[in-house]
């Protein structure tokens, strides 16, 4: 038994939050049914392959059903209305709006299913005054603070890839609320509406920094902070062979092993030095790690007991022994492409595990499928898609 089994979802999201959202739930048994647009297909993200392809690589289709619907059709929406009636929960990622305008918002379902859960992803909100601003992830990050701490010290701030705002201040709470919800359901009966803002997401993720900033009233600046590399026990090193090294060693005994595996027995009584001290730490350190190579030290700090980490490339990360014992690598079979790869599931749950059932199909996939379950014959499904209700 999954988890989710018996959970359906309607998926009209498209790009990044709401693909990943519905990929966990869908990962934990949910009957995830995408409900794609006539005309779409590989997304503009995509790498130059063709779209079986890219369905069965891309694990944000895993464990998903596709039906292609024209919303904008009166013959679309009653199909919408006939499977949100069975459905637990609506996913979507338009700008405020839209589903109005389409007539597949919260309002309008929750009059035929009074139980659905309706959870809207969006940059900001639905309440203005930013609600109708177009956005991506850079821009969240930008507005609520996070873009100006990444980055090297007296730099223009560095941007990371899209998983601040649109997967862990988006997509992943937004699974969180769903699930949420799910649960409240069982005690009050009815469903609800879940507004998720990534940017709200990304303030939430910055809680450490909120917090310290509100104590001392000192705003936290790049390079300067304990977690961006601003002290010398715990930053990034350059190593003999061009490579890094990240250590994180906070805690005092740490901060004695660090030390003692340097060579700089001598600095022991000086973890939290400032001005030139730190400064003469800082080059100690530097001057250190350049002497072996970035595998060596990670073997040898890993045995005098200091937090370490290698920094991988994405290549060496998917090959990493302690990442493919934890399965957070898969590889799963395809009829027509044979042994295909992707990242593993999460979380890991001991009696309910979640499984990849099969992989991503081209848009429409289960259109004849679905309609079918609805009582739809061929002549009906022949006739709809003559009037481009249906691809």
């Amino acid at each position: 038994m999954l988890a989710l089994e018996g959970i359906r979802i309607l998926d009209l999201s498209r790009l990044a939050p709401g693909p990943y959202c519905t990929m966990i739930l869908a990962d934990l048994g949910a009957d995830v049914l995408k409900i794609e647009p006539p005309g779409g297909g590989v997304p503009f993200f995509a790498p130059p392959v063709e779209e079986d392809r890219w369905c069965a690589y891309n694990a944000h289709d895993r464990n998903k059903r596709s039906i292609v619907l024209n919303l904008k059709t009166e013959e679309g929406r009653q199909i919408f209305y006939n499977l949100s009636e069975g459905a637990d929960v609506v996913v979507e990622g338009f700008r405020p709006g839209a589903v109005k305008r389409l007539g597949v918002d919260y309002d309008t379902l929750k009059k035929k299913n009074p139980r659905i859960i309706y959870c809207s992803i969006s940059g900001y909100g639905q309440d203005e005054p930013y609600s109708n601003l177009p956005g991506h992830d850079p821009n969240y990050i930008a507005i609520s603070g996070t873009l100006s701490l990444i980055g090297p010290k007296d730099k223009a701030p560095s941007l990371p890839p899209n998983l601040l705002a649109d997967f862990a201040g988006g997509g992943l709470q937004a699974a969180v609320a769903i699930l949420a919800a799910l649960v409240a359901r069982e005690r009050i009966g009815v469903g609800q509406y879940l507004d998720v803002a990534m940017l709200d997401g990304v303030m939430s993720l910055l809680a450490s920094e909120m917090s310290q900033y509100f104590i001392s009233g000192k705003v936290p600046k790049r390079g300067e902070t304990w977690n961006t590399g601003g002290e010398p026990w715990g930053a990034v090193y350059e190593t003999k062979d061009g490579g890094y090294v990240t250590v994180a060693a906070g805690e005092p005994h740490f901060w004695q092993n660090l030390c003692k595996a340097l060579g700089c027995d001598d600095l022991l009584p000086y973890q939290n030095a400032t001005g030139e001290k730190r400064t003469e730490i800082f080059r100690r350190f530097k001057n250190a790690f350049l002497l072996k190579k970035r595998e060596e030290w990670f073997d040898l700090l890993v045995k005098a007991d200091v937090p370490v980490g290698p920094v991988y490339s994405l290549e060496e990360a998917v090959g990493n022994e302690h990442i493919l014992h934890r399965r957070m690598v898969i590889e799963v079979e395809h009829p027509e492409f044979g042994v295909v790869r992707q990242v593993g599931i999460i979380p890991s749950l001991s009696e309910t595990p979640g499984q990849v059932r099969y992989l991503g199909v081209k848009s429409g996939g289960h259109t004849a499928e679905v309609l079918t379950g609805l009582g739809y014959t061929q002549e009906d499904m022949d006739r709809l898609r003559g009037k481009g209700v249906i691809d």
